[in-house]
């Protein structure tokens, strides 16, 4: 029957296939009978069904109708729980209402990785941990350093909720059909709310954006409107460095300092 189903290109298919990596990603997520674990994109199951006969009860979300139809016919549903719709659309918190903490886990179609990654984010105080499968230059950014080439507005908006490690590739062959990249599995551990101190989480988002949004440029240049010289010198930030150069921790030094300061608002 898996045979049977075409890889939609609109939702991003690609169907992970070798037991080996199925084996490996299973063991590295480590599910325990009992735990809340809601899978993105099962797919024809490559990851439910293993994950299921450890957990005993799995959790879906699923977009593709015909994926939907073939998973009800395979799996009853005091085993599984199909969430039919799109994951960028759907309350994860509602998973976990009642205070179990939840675990989420998938191979994230390519096509919406970013925007599901900050959708998934606004979750991350009723998360335990997130476990993923992305294109390998995705994964890079997400966990790159300041200062490097791959740094930028996702690593730091991920990284100031989370903390992650790259687990190890996925080479293209693992999958039917093979995308023409290269995967990694990515954990991505929320830090414990005290450690995410920022006066202002959409302020702090809009600083970011803008500091990366012409890479070339100093943040002379790109936080132009937000910052001058003044604020400069007060936050004893060199305003020649370019946004790369800037810590986690220094973005949210200078959102703070302009939300004390009643700035919050556009820049000027």
């Amino acid at each position: 029957m898996s045979e049977q189903h075409q890889a939609r290109k609109r939702f991003g298919q690609n169907f992970l296939s070798d037991p080996n990596i199925i084996r490996k990603i299973i063991d590295a997520i480590r599910p325990v009978e009992g735990e809340r674990i809601v899978e993105i994109g099962p797919g024809l199951g490559a990851m439910t069904e293993p994950l299921m006969e450890r957990l005993g009860h799995l959790h879906v979300v699923e977009i593709d109708r015909d994926l939907i139809a073939r998973l009800k016919t395979t799996h009853p549903p005091e085993r599984l729980t199909i969430h039919e719709g799109d994951a960028l659309k759907f309350d994860f918190g509602s998973l976990a209402a009642d205070g179990t903490p939840l675990r989420v886990v998938g191979n994230l179609p390519y096509n919406i990785s970013t925007p599901i990654l900050f959708h998934l984010a606004d979750f991350a105080e009723r998360v335990k941990d997130m476990t993923f499968m992305l294109q390998k230059e995705v994964v890079m950014r997400m966990v790159a350093e300041p200062g490097t080439e791959e740094y930028g507005r996702l690593s730091v908006m991920l990284q100031y909720r989370f903390n992650m490690g790259r687990l190890f590739d996925v080479p293209p062959g693992a999958f039917r059909p093979a995308p023409k990249v290269m995967s990694s599995i990515v954990r991505m551990v929320p830090r414990p709310v005290t450690e995410c101190t920022a006066a202002d989480y959409a302020l702090l988002g809009k600083i970011v954006t803008a500091a990366f949004g012409q890479r070339r440029k100093t943040l002379r240049n790109t936080l132009r409107g937000w910052l001058d010289e003044a604020d400069f010198a007060a936050l004893a930030l060199d305003p020649g460095l370019r946004g790369e150069k800037l810590s986690v921790a220094e973005f949210v030094r200078i959102a703070d300092y302009l939300a004390a300061a009643g700035r919050g608002g556009a820049p000027a």
